[in-house]
């Protein structure tokens, strides 16, 4: 496995039900793991008797300094301060570059064969593909790279993920990150949506890689984590405004699905990032 790299799962509530963890290590990952919870939690005890030494706790009302919420609630309720703090601690560890993940993750899966046509086959080698994916990251300028999600091939063969293939502009789920690149989520709900939206504004690139894609748990279905803070604030109707009210000039609240329409944030993406053509097209 790549050296001065780890995993990073935040977690908070489910100390017995982190099934992330398992997942990386059913799908071939034998890389250093770290379990990341607030002071806040009251289930603390429960996850430094379970996991030991690879749980790591931060201050919340120091996270919440340095974090914009985009809110005046007295409330601190959200994974947006694990994913900024987790910088700190990946530099306490002298860590070149590691992963951030959820809690709620069943699997990692190829959307594609050897000859690029669309088939859904379980990762067995997590090492190897971490490690192909550091290299393009580190390649790269983006600020973050990150594996589709299995929502994104909803359709199978005729989804337009499926169909294009084409990396898209957003980061969601797994991120791959470098404290050299280091990128500050805002809004204490979506704040995965306000940061990648609101930096790509200014020029940052996020990349989602189509070839690999990781299954995770429904929103509002899962108890404890997120879920709780979901219906505290009314659901996915509060948690899109928050990324209109970052960017209102390209995200706008609209219903998502086909027959069971649920409400969710449209990112209008023409509105949203600059597009550099490559010199190539430059006229004569």
């Amino acid at each position: 496995m790549l050296s001065n790299f780890a995993a990073f799962i935040l977690t908070h509530g489910r100390p017995n039900n982190v099934k992330t963890y398992d997942t990386l290590k059913k799908f071939g990952y034998t890389g250093r793991v770290i379990i990341v919870i607030d002071n806040e939690d009251t289930t603390a005890n429960e996850y430094k008797d379970k996991y030991g030494d690879l749980v790591i706790e931060f201050d919340k009302v120091e996270a919440e300094k340095i974090t914009d919420k985009g809110d005046n609630f007295d409330n601190r309720k959200g994974v947006v301060f694990a994913r900024n703090m987790v910088y700190d601690i990946a530099a306490g560890m002298n860590l070149n570059c590691f992963i951030v993940l959820d809690d709620d993750y069943s699997g990692f899966y190829y959307k594609f064969d050897a000859a690029g046509n669309y088939k859904d086959s379980p990762v067995k080698n997590l090492d190897r593909i971490f490690a192909a994916t550091v290299e393009y990251y580190l390649a790269t300028g983006a600020e973050s790279v990150a594996y589709a999600q299995n929502g994104d091939f909803i359709g199978g063969k005729k989804s337009d993920t499926a169909i294009k293939k084409k990396l898209k502009r957003k980061v969601m789920q797994t991120f791959f990150c470098s404290n050299e690149r280091r990128m500050d989520f805002v809004g204490r709900i979506n704040e995965d949506v306000n940061m990648y939206v609101s930096r790509g504004m200014t020029g940052s690139v996020f990349l989602t890689i189509p070839q690999i894609s990781v299954r995770q748990g429904t929103t509002q279905k899962n108890k404890g984590g997120l879920t709780d803070m979901y219906v505290d604030v009314g659901g996915t109707y509060v948690k899109s405004f928050y990324s209109v009210m970052y960017c209102p000039s390209c995200v706008k609240v609209t219903l998502m699905g086909d027959k069971h329409k649920r409400i969710h944030h449209h990112i209008s993406w023409n509105n949203a990032v600059p597009v550099i053509l490559h010199e190539s097209f430059k006229k004569k």
